[in-house]
C-alpha cells in the first residue's frame, strides 16, 4: 500500500462524508441555533422527531418540518428519502442500533456506552495490530535513533540508500510494517466518524436524563446554572485523553523530540478540555468510553508483549 492509495482512500471517505454529513441549524441571520436550556447547538438534518416542545418550536421557527419525521421509537434503517451513500450505509444503520440498544436498556446513556464498546470490539483486530506496531516501534526506537546519528551529516545518494536499507533491516528485525499503522487507522475512521454523526443527529439521545445528567446539556451551560457536578465530565474527558495519548507516546526519543511531543500533547489536552465544556454530555460520554477502551487495550497489548 503506497501513498497514492492512502490519498485515494481519504478522498473517497471525504466525498462520502459530504453526501449526508451533519448540518448545523442556523437562523435567518445565519447564526447557530442553540437549545436555550442545555446550550446544545441543534442539528438541522436530524434523523427522527424530537419530543421536547421548546426544541420542536426552535426547529419549526427555522424552517425544519419535524412533523414529517418518524418518531425515534419507530425509526427505520431505510428512510423515506434518499440522502446519499454515507447516510444510507453508515449513519442510519448505526442510529438504528443505538436506538434499539437504548430501548433494550430503557436508557440511551447505556446505549452510548454499549454501542461504543461494541464498535470497538468490531474494529479490535485492526486497533490491536496498530497497538502491536506501536509497541514494536518503541522497542526499535533506540536502534533507529543510532541510525539517525550515524547518517546525520550524510546526504549523498549512496549514504541515503544505505540508511534506507539498514532501516528496513531494523523494521524486519522487530516485525514492523511502516504502512500497517496508517492502514489500520484509515479502516477505523469511517466507522468512528459515522458513530459520532449518528449520535449527533438523534434527538432521543439528547432529551434523556441519565442518572441526573442531561445528555444534551453542555457542561459549560450546566455549571453556569449551578450544577457544579458536571465538572466531573470535563475532568474525565481530560484524564482519559491524557492517559490515552501518554500510552501512545512511550517510545525512546531525543530530548528535543520529547519536548516537542510534550508540548503537542499539552496543547491537545487543553483543546479537549475546552471542547468538553461546549460539547453535549452525551458526546463526552462517548469520548470517555472510547478512550478508556483504548487505554485498556493498549495496556493489555503491552503486558502480552512483555510476557513473551
Amino acid at each position: 500500500m503506497n501513498k497514492k492509495i492512502i490519498k485515494l482512500f481519504v478522498i473517497c471517505i471525504t466525498v462520502l462524508a459530504l453526501t449526508g454529513c451533519t448540518v448545523q441549524l442556523k437562523d435567518s441571520k445565519n447564526k447557530l441555533v442553540k437549545n436555550d436550556i442545555t446550550g446544545q447547538t441543534l442539528t438541522k438534518n436530524i434523523l427522527c422527531k424530537p419530543t421536547d416542545k421548546a426544541t420542536i418550536k426552535k426547529y419549526t421557527e427555522n424552517g425544519v418540518k419535524v412533523s414529517k419525521l418518524d418518531d425515534c421509537n419507530n425509526f427505520s434503517v431505510v428512510g423515506s428519502k434518499y440522502n446519499g451513500i454515507w447516510e444510507s450505509i453508515f449513519i442510519r444503520p448505526l442510529a438504528w442500533l443505538i436506538l434499539k440498544i437504548g430501548g433494550l436498556f430503557n436508557k440511551y446513556g447505556w446505549s452510548i456506552v454499549f454501542t461504543t464498546i461494541l464498535i470497538r470490539l468490531v474494529v479490535m483486530p485492526f486497533t490491536k495490530k496498530a497497538a502491536l506496531q506501536s509497541e514494536n516501534m518503541k522497542k526499535a526506537q533506540p536502534e533507529l535513533n543510532k541510525l539517525e546519528k550515524k547518517y546525520a551529516n550524510k546526504n549523498d545518494q549512496d549514504s541515503m540508500m544505505k540508511k534506507s536499507q539498514e532501516m528496513m533491516f531494523i523494521y524486519k528485525k522487530y516485525g514492523i510494517n511502516p504502512m500497517a499503522g496508517c492502514l489500520f487507522s484509515l479502516i477505523q475512521i469511517p466507522l468512528f466518524f459515522a458513530f459520532y454523526e449518528s449520535l449527533n443527529r438523534l434527538p432521543a439521545i439528547f432529551e434523556e436524563n441519565f442518572y441526573g445528567i442531561k445528555l444534551g446539556m453542555t457542561p459549560g451551560m450546566a455549571i453556569s446554572q449551578g450544577k457544579i457536578y458536571y465538572v466531573i465530565i470535563i475532568i474525565l474527558v481530560v484524564v482519559a485523553s491524557y492517559y490515552g495519548m501518554k500510552l501512545n507516546s512511550g517510545a525512546s526519543m531525543s530530548k528535543e523530540q520529547e519536548s516537542q511531543m510534550k508540548t503537542m500533547m499539552n496543547m491537545m489536552i487543553m483543546f479537549m478540555g475546552i471542547a468538553a465544556i461546549t460539547l453535549p454530555t452525551g458526546i463526552a460520554i462517548y469520548w470517555i468510553v472510547n478512550n478508556v477502551f483504548t487505554i485498556a487495550q493498549n495496556l493489555w497489548v503491552r503486558r502480552k508483549k512483555d510476557a513473551k
